[in-house]
């Protein structure tokens, strides 16, 4: 099969294509053209891939916790994921906070630029303001409130509630996993079906993904432009050390750790996981949300890299919720950055806090775009920085969530491999059969 035919390097010309196109409707003042007849195709891209959400993560969990068939196994398989994400979220704050006070991005702003950008983005700033307020007014247990929905249907009706949708779908797998099977057999058949035609509904919303990938990075560049070359070139400027002291962070992280893992940890090859979840990886650059890319990282964990069903299924649409190493990274830099830029000296413990809340926070972040900067507001009230500083970084704050996706993608295939290999449920597949397998799906697809 010749190479442009084959699924990741079409979303690659996508994402390259949608790139040089911004920057050229940037120059030509296209931004409103760009907006109402490219930016649309995006969307519904992104729509389809939310629209399958809620139904695979309960699809998925359900069946992936009563297959376990006994509740020791699920407290041993949920034991050893939720460690490891915690694990791989401090390490992700570490390396981020090392690298900002190293490197100290924040004193390389001047002070004219940095007032100019408070004042450009004060309403954007006061309206997350507005949110982060209403979170901090909770009590200190009420996340776990949160989490037990009143109404399923008001729950599955929004996917910014996905740890709602976790929560039922785990609690309905136990009781499913103890009731007799002639009992349990009709529904978990049900949900069985459900997640097989999710799955073949993924198949057909990825023969879109090159158009849809290149009108979302398309809208993201004209959004972040405004019709104007030059502003995005002084916004780039000023920002710029800080952006690659983030992009760096991210980097060292799913190049070092993630490698690290899987080394000690499974009999992976780095060149069949990174080739295997491509694909994921370029669908989370492309939509900044790990749950619209759940489906097709479970996809690519499956046939890609030999994870069982079993652990996919549970596995991944927890770390859709939960893991946000890329998030929590990126929330230390921009904390300390902000600080730096209005010259609010952070000590050790204020930074000790930081990873405390970025710890907490990445499990209670929805997985959907730009969600983290609610949390990096509380982050900056409670370590006595002014929250309007985030006025600073929302300029550049859109390519950054589209990184860290990425590595919150990645993330999530990396324990998944982890506990299939303690499992004894990571399946050897063949570097020529896991690079062929989805391709040759979706051209069966196209070809009906």
């Amino acid at each position: 099969m010749p190479w442009y035919k084959k699924l990741h390097w079409q979303i690659i010309i996508g994402l390259v294509l949608g790139l040089i196109y911004g920057v050229v409707a940037a120059a030509a003042g296209w931004g409103s053209f760009t907006r109402n007849w490219i930016g649309p195709f995006g969307t519904i891209f992104l729509r389809m891939l939310f629209l399958i959400a809620v139904p695979l993560i309960l699809a998925s969990l359900i069946t992936g916790v009563a297959s376990l068939s006994d509740v020791k196994k699920l407290s041993r398989i949920g034991g050893k994921t939720i460690g490891i994400y915690i694990g791989t979220t401090v390490v992700a704050l570490i390396i981020g906070l090392l690298l900002v006070n190293v490197f100290k991005p924040g004193n390389s702003v001047p002070a004219e630029i940095s007032a100019k950008l408070q004042t450009e983005w004060a309403d954007d700033a006061a309206a997350r303001q507005q949110s982060a307020d209403q979170a901090q007014e909770r009590g200190p247990l009420q996340a776990f409130v949160d989490m037990v929905p009143e109404n399923f249907f008001g729950s599955a009706s929004s996917n910014r509630n996905m740890l709602q949708i976790v929560f039922v779908a785990i609690f309905f797998g136990i009781a499913l996993m103890l009731l007799p099977k002639d009992k349990a057999k009709p529904l978990l058949d049900f949900f069985d079906s459900l997640n097989a035609l999710i799955i073949k509904v993924v198949e057909l919303i990825m023969l879109t993904a090159p158009v849809g990938v290149f009108a979302l990075l398309a809208d993201t560049i004209a959004q972040v432009a405004q019709d104007n070359l030059n502003e995005l070139g002084e916004l780039l400027g000023a920002l710029g050390f800080y952006m690659i002291v983030v992009l760096v962070g991210l980097i060292i992280h799913i190049t070092v750790t993630y490698p690290t893992l899987l080394k000690l940890f499974t009999p992976l090859s780095l060149r069949q996981f990174f080739s295997g979840i491509a694909p994921a990886q370029l669908v989370a650059f492309s939509t900044s949300s790990s749950g619209a890319t759940l489906p097709v990282t479970m996809e690519m964990a499956e046939k890609n890299l030999g994870v069982s069903e079993e652990v996919s299924s549970f596995v991944l649409p927890l770390g859709a919720t939960i893991n946000m190493d890329g998030t929590a990274l990126y929330q230390a830099v921009a904390a300390v950055f902000i600080a730096q830029v209005l010259t609010i000296p952070l000590g050790l413990m204020d930074q000790l806090e930081i990873i405390l809340l970025a710890v907490l926070a990445s499990i209670g972040t929805a997985a959907v775009p730009s969600a983290g900067i609610i949390m990096l507001i509380i982050i900056l009230e409670s370590v006595g920085v002014p929250a309007a500083g985030i006025a600073l970084i929302l300029g550049v704050d859109r390519i950054l969530d589209m990184c860290r996706t990425v590595t919150n993608v990645t993330g999530d295939a990396t324990v998944a491999s982890v506990v299939a290999a303690s499992e004894n449920q990571l399946h050897e597949v063949s570097p020529d059969a896991a690079s062929m397998a989805v391709q040759q799906t979706l051209d069966e697809v196209e070809a009906a």
